[in-house]
């Protein structure tokens, strides 16, 4: 059992869609929650959001029953604790390259005996101690979800080792970063992109791992949804509205 929703539906062989998230406001998750995506990606890495921000707008996530994944800025203990301290139980952890990267975001995740996490129960997470600690430091393993975040050729071609770790949920596969390592910067629809990560959907399928990656149209995502991807990151809010935003204008100034 789990009481993470988003680790539970994954399991259960659902596919889930949901937007990275850049802006700093809590009513974007909102809207996300409004407009029926199953989570959102607070991003670390390529965004401002600090971990404070990030406890705040997971709070309006959670009164709007949206699942939150933090995409962490780097593979150190710090950065996936205090993500995981504030109540953030799914983790997207970046530049997973090889076997060693994959045990040292377990060991960061989880507390003794599979992980090596540092254990404190004054926390957002063990509800500030009103959780029993035995029961908030059982159920940690349970609960977490973790996300390996393969970046490019390295990671594609040690996928096998990284696949055979334990405690690892969910391989995703980023296009953007595949296509500057496969020496076409940007063209995530190239040939060799595409057969790449069409090797590693097949290759995590094989071994009944959970396997996501990034898309701009609802076309890609069906493609990938119908190759058995099940979580599915659908473009970024700042380029959504955008998108949407000059869609507009397009129509008022014609």
């Amino acid at each position: 059992m789990t009481n993470n929703n988003l680790k539970s539906r994954l399991l259960n062989g659902e596919t889930v869609y949901g937007p990275f998230c850049k802006l700093q406001d809590p009513s974007v998750v909102e809207i996300a929650a409004l407009a029926d995506f199953d989570f959102v990606i607070l991003d670390m890495e390529h965004g401002p959001l600090s971990v404070e921000t990030i406890q705040n707008i997971s709070r309006a996530a959670k009164a709007q029953s949206l699942e939150v994944v933090v995409r962490v800025s780097e593979n150190m203990p710090a950065s996936i604790l205090r993500v995981l301290d504030i109540g953030v139980n799914s983790v997207q952890v970046p530049q997973v390259s090889t076997k060693e990267d994959a045990q040292e975001v377990v060991k960061s995740s989880y507390f003794y005996p599979q992980g090596e996490r540092g254990m404190c129960r004054y926390v957002r997470a063990a509800d500030y101690t009103n959780t029993e600690k035995q029961t908030y430091f059982s159920s940690a393993e349970s609960d977490t979800l973790t996300i390996v975040h393969i970046e490019g050729l390295a990671g594609i071609e040690n996928l096998a080792e990284i696949i055979s770790i334990n405690g690892i949920d969910v391989i995703f596969l980023g296009p953007y970063d595949l296509s500057q390592s496969c020496g076409v910067p940007g063209e995530v629809h190239h040939s060799l992109v595409v057969s790449k990560m069409q090797e590693a959907v097949m290759l995590a399928k094989a071994n009944n791992k959970i396997i996501g990656t990034f898309c701009e149209s609802p076309s890609d995502a069906h493609k990938w949804r119908d190759l058995g991807v099940q979580y599915i990151s659908y473009s970024v809010d700042v380029g959504i509205i955008l998108n949407a935003y000059k869609e507009i204008t397009k129509q008022l100034k014609n």
